[in-house]
């Protein structure tokens, strides 16, 4: 009866635990907006964020933007619902949504910046090279490309695309329905 009550004991602590972990280290999925494949957190930073995101933003150290200051938007799949893989080349390609600033950069899975052959840690849109419409194409892929190229790494544990907008109206949330986002395409693999 004893050695029965331990390892009730022992499934609950573990599974407790277990779960409290997962739920931190992800963070909370709580008030997300989600436009295509981005997804956002607009109350992270400010006084409304869920207690699993504020827990997750306390352990890792990471300072979300505050609420006027921007929001930012993270891709974890291309626009067919695959997975983004460190080893594929993508195409990121149409209009972001408006702001006075955004940047682009890859990331691993613990939402860190890849280590690339470049110094230049992303893309912001004062650089840009931009279609007359106003859109633009970036290549993310390890070699340097022609253009817009996004760098990122085959040795990334994962990838993500984190899309920052600073100074930007969905902080308000006026007008999120028809905002236009770029498309995530897979080029190919190695």
């Amino acid at each position: 009866m004893a050695a029965r009550l331990a390892v009730l004991c022992a499934i609950a602590l573990v599974s407790g635990l277990g779960s409290a972990f997962l739920a931190i280290d992800k963070g909370g999925r709580f008030d997300a907006l989600t436009l295509g494949v981005w997804e956002a957190r607009p109350t992270e930073g400010t006084r409304e964020a869920d207690p699993y995101s504020a827990a997750m933003h306390a352990r890792t150290g990471r300072v979300p933007l505050a609420n006027g200051e921007g929001l930012i938007f993270l891709a974890r799949t291309d626009s067919t619902g695959a997975d983004l893989s460190p080893r594929c080349e993508y195409v990121i390609e149409g209009q972001a949504a408006p702001a006075r600033l955004w940047t682009l950069t890859a990331l691993d899975d613990d939402l860190k910046l890849v280590e690339t052959v470049t110094p230049r840690p992303g893309l912001n849109s004062r650089q840009m090279l931009r279609r007359p419409d106003g859109s633009f194409r970036i290549t993310a892929a390890a070699e340097a490309r022609a253009g817009n190229w996004l760098a990122t790494t085959r040795d990334a544990g994962g990838l993500v695309f984190a899309l920052r907008l600073y100074d930007t109206p969905l902080t308000t949330g006026t007008g999120v329905a028809n905002v236009p986002m770029p498309e995530i395409r897979r080029e190919g693999c190695r």
